[in-house]
């Protein structure tokens, strides 16, 4: 993983977008205006993209993978009471790091399509590296992907 650093001027910024989608696994990229407002400063972390492509059954969609899945209010309940009884952080497994990426990816989906700059976005990103880093280290893959991935198996054997 590591992070890229733009600038460009503002009518280059969605072509530069469209090719780091191309060339490389890319999580959100945030968009600064300079603060002469001639250019644009794009950050995101990105990884090399695999070397063979995943099969699509390997990644299941937010809808197969969210089937079955309690509901968002349900969810935040079980979230919140998780880390009520916790004493320390510590405690928590990996099902509760799983379910709350996989309950911030739900409510990042619940945004405008498309949309991949709010506050939804950044965190379910945020939470879904953190649980590939906390399960498979060195893993080259769309954070919210695995999530998926991890929930629909977590799902179907739980």
């Amino acid at each position: 993983m590591f992070e890229i650093r733009v600038i460009c001027d503002p009518t280059e910024t969605e072509p530069i977008v469209a090719a780091l989608d191309r060339t490389f696994t890319v999580g959100t990229v945030t968009v600064y205006p300079m603060r002469d407002g001639k250019q644009n400063r794009l950050y995101a972390r990105a990884d090399h993209k695999p070397a063979t492509p995943e099969l699509a059954e390997d990644w299941p969609t937010p809808e197969q993978a969210y089937t079955d899945a309690p509901s968002i209010n349900s969810e935040i309940g079980w979230t919140a009471r998780s880390l009520a009884d916790a004493e320390c952080f510590t405690e928590l497994d990996r099902e509760f790091y799983l379910r709350k990426a996989a309950l911030l990816d739900r409510i990042a989906l619940l945004d405008e399509p498309g949309t991949t700059d709010s506050d939804a976005t950044e965190s379910a990103g945020a939470a879904a590296l953190s649980l590939l880093d906390m399960g498979q280290p060195g893993i080259i893959c769309d954070p919210r992907h695995y999530v998926r991935q991890q929930y629909a198996h977590w799902a179907s054997h739980h």
